[in-house]
């Protein structure tokens, strides 16, 4: 009865999903060979996701081994694939590079053609929309030139200006290194040379005055901070209370009790920071102070983070997003899996069996550490498995792909800022349609709309994407998230032998 009752849910599903399969497929052809290999790199990271989920809908459960050879076997995969997308790439370049070439040698056959199809702009023709002096714009045009970026159109941007033209060479990033210290050469620190897609997925040399770099806190938003890491350090003991069986704010003498739950959860979150402020300063990217969110519930939502420098490229965006949840998930995990271990009849903390449903990372691990103490109706643990668990909850929702929430930045980073605004809807409104059963998921949802829900602003080279490595760290990321958010099923507890 249970699997015919959940036949129509695992068809739906396997019908959506086979839909959006198709519509990559169909959207990949006009590409050809290239498009069909990118592609099947994203049924490849899909794949293991798709095999889990869907087995675990149908009552099927994969262990932590058939997981991680799933995710091995697909991540080589990928690469396998992006070698040969690569490679195909560079014949698509050279052919690219000819045809331009021809183009150039059939304009200077015919300058005159060559000359009305150039539309620089003159400081007679717009001098009340470009706000660049004009000494300026021709100092800037002159770092251009046939072998870096062919600039055929400039046209006025906010308080500086775009270039349309041709990139030419095969490496992005070292053409915009190139044109950056050139820039720099000429006019020192006055502007900022951005390479970024235009709509038509063309690459657009983008400069601005360096007045618009990000601003710095304010004092009274360092003070701010302040208080905010205040209220969370008295979150985090009222949290620590609640889990030991009293009110901290109404019996504050007990704080020696509070104290180590309280230290441990903060030390989860010190380490989310510090994971954050050292790949911040091998980038030479300056960090605000962290503003704590105080929860009574888990002592900390974690902390929200904001870039004070501009980013040199997506590398450094991903690098940046991905090393605080490292951290913080690293530490959490070392602390739940110690306190499995040190876990006996007798321990501190006395849990329903049902409680280790509500992760399917956290049960399966206790299931492997703990074996048949699980079917026992209340099970006793260490005080570190509370805290580890704690922490990885605070890292599952910080990867969250919404915004500017670790998540979000690893999604723009990977897939570019159109993927990421997609996200960023999606999971508000699945974090709506949850908020129906759990209210946690409506304050997330208040967060991100409020708060977190603008993209990062673009970095100086937006068009060099991450390595296939950064892609597949970032996939495993975001599979141990929901893999840490997503409860167990029942049945499947059930079958798992827990409760």
């Amino acid at each position: 009865m249970l699997i015919s009752s959940e036949t129509p849910v695992i068809a739906s599903i396997l019908l959506v999903v086979v839909g959006i399969l198709g519509w990559g497929f169909y959207r990949s052809r006009r590409f050809g060979k290239l498009g069909i290999l990118a592609w099947l790199q994203s049924v490849a990271l899909m794949v293991p996701w798709l095999l889990f989920f869907g087995l675990f809908a149908a009552g099927i459960y994969i262990n932590i081994a058939g997981i991680l050879l799933l995710l091995v076997i697909s991540t080589a995969i990928y690469v396998l694939l992006g070698k040969q997308l690569r490679s195909l790439g560079q014949d698509a370049i050279l052919r690219q590079k000819a045809t331009e070439r021809l183009e150039a040698q059939l304009k200077q056959q015919s300058p005159e053609e060559g000359n009305n199809n150039q539309t620089p702009v003159s400081g007679e023709q717009l001098p009340e929309i470009l706000r660049i002096p004009q000494e300026d714009l021709n100092t800037i045009k002159s770092i251009f030139g046939i072998d870096t970026f062919f600039a055929t159109e400039t046209i006025p941007y906010q308080e500086g200006v775009i270039f349309k033209g041709n990139l030419r060479g095969e490496d992005p990033e070292k053409i915009h290194d190139r044109l950056t210290a050139s820039l720099r050469s000429k006019l020192g620190d006055k502007y900022r040379l951005f390479i970024v897609e235009n709509t038509d997925a063309r690459p657009v040399m983008i400069v601005l005055p360096s007045t618009t770099d990000p601003r710095p806190s304010s004092l009274a938003q360092k003070a701010f901070a302040g208080v905010l890491l205040i209220a969370t350090i008295a979150t985090s003991f009222e949290a620590s209370g609640l889990l030991l069986g009293f009110d901290f704010f109404s019996t504050p003498e007990k704080y020696n009790q509070s104290l180590p739950i309280a230290v441990g959860l903060f030390v989860i979150l010190a380490a989310h920071e510090i994971g954050h402020w050292i790949l911040a300063r091998r980038y030479q990217v300056r960090l605000s102070f962290p503003f704590f969110l105080p929860a009574v519930q888990l002592g900390s939502f974690g902390a929200i983070t904001r870039f004070e420098s501009l980013l040199p490229n997506r590398r450094a965006l991903f690098d940046i997003a991905i090393s605080g949840p490292a951290a913080g998930g690293i530490v959490s995990l070392l602390m739940l899996i110690a306190g499995l271990l040190l876990s006996h009849e007798g321990s501190i903390f006395q849990l329903p069996n049902q409680f280790f449903q509500g992760s399917i990372l956290v049960g399966s691990l206790a299931r492997v550490v703990l074996g048949s103490a699980l079917q026992s109706s209340i099970v006793d643990v260490h005080p570190l498995v509370i805290i580890g668990w704690l922490g990885l909850v605070v890292t599952a929702i910080n990867l969250m792909p919404a915004g500017q929430l670790d998540g979000g930045r690893i999604v723009q980073a990977i897939y570019g800022r159109k993927t990421a605004g997609r996200a960023t809807f999606a999971t508000v409104v699945l974090l709506g349609l949850i908020s129906l059963a759990n209210p946690l998921a409506m304050y997330w949802a208040i967060v991100i709309l409020f708060l977190q829900r603008d993209l990062e602003r673009p970095s100086l080279n937006e068009i060099t994407e991450p390595d296939d490595a950064r892609a597949a760290l970032g996939l495993l990321a975001l599979f141990l998230m929901i893999a840490t958010l997503l409860p167990l099923t029942p049945a499947l507890a059930g079958k798992l032998g827990i409760g």
